[in-house]
């Protein structure tokens, strides 16, 4: 299959018509690789001595752990296992476009997240996620800041309807575009472009490998900012005041991680 900007192998499905089987089946390989890195980290605690992907997991851990229990406090201890999947779900994703399967012929390939049909769905669990806790925590009245003052309502109802589309394009361009960089110098490399004596695809040949450096950093990246805005727009819903997260005292997020880690390790 010849890899092309926006181009996408399609299936036909009943009752929901064509899908892109590309980015389906490139997320799926994702979840594979989720499920057998995280049994590799599990299986890790069952020797006495911590190596390199259990440090590194347990930092990711506690990273995240602090920033969930910082905005959300003692509220926020049963969304740190979402986050943490989220997080490391979404980074997957993102670092998929560093290999060329699609060069090679196969049927799969790419970033899913620079496809608009994986990062809607991703903004779409997490706006819902906020709405389902807004009402439960609050009910109705948790929506009551959307009217002070009144006279703005109409911009801060506007304001929260735009979240998921705002969060979806932020991930989907920053892939996308990274991504399409490759493509278009890659076809420059090829093409065996000359402009007089100079041979600019010679030139150009090395930025392939530092676009694929750069994408990886951008990806990692946007995994933590997709992240990080998801627990802010929780913590503004859920918060006692809005605007104002929980006034509970957050505790250190090595306590939050190792309650995490002790599940892990209990598990295994």
């Amino acid at each position: 299959m010849k890899e092309g900007i926006g181009v996408h192998s399609l299936w036909t499905l009943p009752l929901v018509g064509s899908v892109h089987s590309d980015t389906i089946l490139t997320t799926w390989l994702a979840m594979g690789v989720a499920l057998v890195l995280l049994a590799i980290v599990g299986r890790s605690y069952k020797t006495p001595v911590a190596g390199k992907t259990q440090t590194v997991f347990e930092g990711v851990i506690d990273y995240i752990s602090d920033m969930v229990y910082g905005s959300l406090g003692k509220r926020g201890e049963p969304f740190v296992p979402f986050f943490i999947a989220l997080f490391v779900f979404i980074f997957l994703m993102n670092q998929f476009g560093v290999f060329p399967f699609k060069a090679l012929g196969l049927k799969f390939g790419g970033s899913p997240t620079g496809d608009i049909n994986t990062t809607i769905p991703l903004a779409l669990i997490v706006f819902f996620l906020i709405q389902y806790m807004t009402i439960k925590l609050k009910g109705l009245g948790g929506y009551a800041h959307l009217f002070k003052p009144i006279f703005l309502a109409p911009i801060n109802i506007l304001e929260e309807i735009v979240r998921p589309i705002t969060l979806a394009a932020r991930l989907f361009f920053n892939v996308f575009v990274g991504e399409l960089l490759f493509i278009i110098i890659a076809s420059i490399v090829t093409a065996k472009v000359s402009v007089g004596p100079v041979n600019l695809s010679l030139i150009v040949s090395v930025l392939p490998f530092f676009i694929q450096f750069f994408n990886f950093f951008v990806g990692t990246v946007q995994a933590f900012v997709f992240t990080l805005l998801g627990i802010v727009y929780l913590s503004l819903a859920i918060g006692d005041d809005h605007g104002e997260s929980v006034s509970v005292k957050p505790a250190p997020a090595s306590e939050q991680g190792e309650r995490v880690l002790t599940r892990i390790r209990t598990s295994h």
